[in-house]
């Protein structure tokens, strides 16, 4: 089998839109003085920082809202999973008395540490589009190592157990893995330079990931479902640039050994939003290549996402009435008709 060349493509400079004032955040001389006609109390240091913070972020949401591609559905969305037995007053993912000012004060500062990270990766990387990819997998998949971590590490205590939680984060961090092995294929790990970036942030990150995941789930979630808009906002662009050239490219052994295995049953299980056997990729070109993994990230976010809700995450395969057969669910396979399996699910999904 063909290897596509290791060369990056080229790709135009990602230009960031021009900031437009808003009308949300006054200019810090305009408060002041009128702080001083008015009488009233100057602000703290502390609220003063909060309130930029605040005003960037909302300026940052603005933006993105205007210009970010939208996280398209790449599978049946499935009704939202009644919440999971057990869950107690001591179990570490419910909070008492939930703010909404936490929530965006969380949301704030993953806003801001997603807007930076990009800044440096569009400064470094400007050009280099398989580098690029290689950085962002290698990033992508610390934090379903974190998560995993601290489940087991909450099991081990005897607060709680969450097998599905553990069996979804560990086929999204398979599925990346596979991301990974592809770029590396295509030559995005061929500079140290760019080896050594990639792990150095990874190492950090992956602290970071534990402690925001004890201190906060869904702040965890959240910035999660950030990280992963943005790549697949990236790979969405970079096949829209690209179409044509990668369509004449040939398809890296790894994705062919991952997308086309006759066992997809963790390829299925780490797409929450759809049903088992829903989606199956077709790989003619690297361009399909690219398709496939921008769609996984859509559903990486969309996982993300219902984990901010607590409760709302279940194994797709545990939907399934399996006990009923012999204690065990028989996937079909991948060369037998599916309709029939999608339907019985979906008809499992509605009792």
């Amino acid at each position: 089998m063909a290897v596509a060349s290791a060369s990056p493509l080229p790709s135009a400079p990602s230009a960031k839109p021009a900031t437009a004032p808003s009308p949300l955040a006054p200019s810090s001389g305009f408060l002041a003085l009128r702080a001083r006609r008015c009488g009233a109390p100057r602000l703290r240091p502390a609220a003063a920082a909060w309130r930029r913070l605040r005003v960037e972020a909302i300026r940052t949401q603005q933006e993105k809202q205007r210009t970010e591609v939208p996280v398209e559905e790449s599978a049946p969305v499935r009704g939202a999973a009644a919440p999971l037995d057990g869950v107690g007053a001591d179990d570490p993912m419910v909070a008492s008395s939930e703010e909404s000012w936490v929530v965006r004060l969380e949301q704030s500062f993953n806003i801001f540490a997603t807007e930076s990270m990009i800044m440096i990766l569009d400064g470094v990387y400007r050009d280099r589009n398989y580098a690029r990819f290689f950085v962002l997998e290698t990033i992508a998949r610390v934090p379903y190592f974190g998560f995993i971590s601290v489940l087991h590490l909450y099991e081990t205590f005897g607060w709680w157990r969450r097998a599905d939680y553990i069996k979804v984060h560990f086929a999204q961090s398979w599925n990346e893995f596979h991301h990974l092995l592809i770029m590396e294929e295509l030559g995005g790990n061929a500079l140290w330079i760019d080896r050594f970036l990639a792990r150095f942030m990874a190492f950090f990150y992956y602290f970071m990931t534990v402690a925001m995941y004890m201190l906060s789930p869904r702040m965890a979630y959240h910035f999660s479902e950030c990280v992963e808009r943005h790549a697949y906002s990236t790979y969405d662009k970079f096949l829209k640039l690209h179409e044509e050239e990668l369509k004449r490219l040939p398809a890296p052994e790894a994705a062919l050994n991952y997308y086309l295995n006759e066992d997809l049953y963790l390829f299925d299980e780490f797409q929450t939003a759809g049903v088992p056997c829903s989606r199956r990729p077709k790989i003619d070109n690297l361009y399909d290549v690219f398709v496939n993994v921008r769609d996984d990230e859509a559903e990486h976010c969309k996982t993300m996402k219902a984990c901010q809700t607590h409760g709302n995450l279940r194994s797709p395969h545990s939907m399934l009435d399996c006990l009923e057969v012999d204690s065990e669910c028989v996937i079909p396979e991948p060369e037998d008709d599916c309709e029939g399996f999608v339907d019985s699910v979906k008809k499992s999904l509605t009792k």
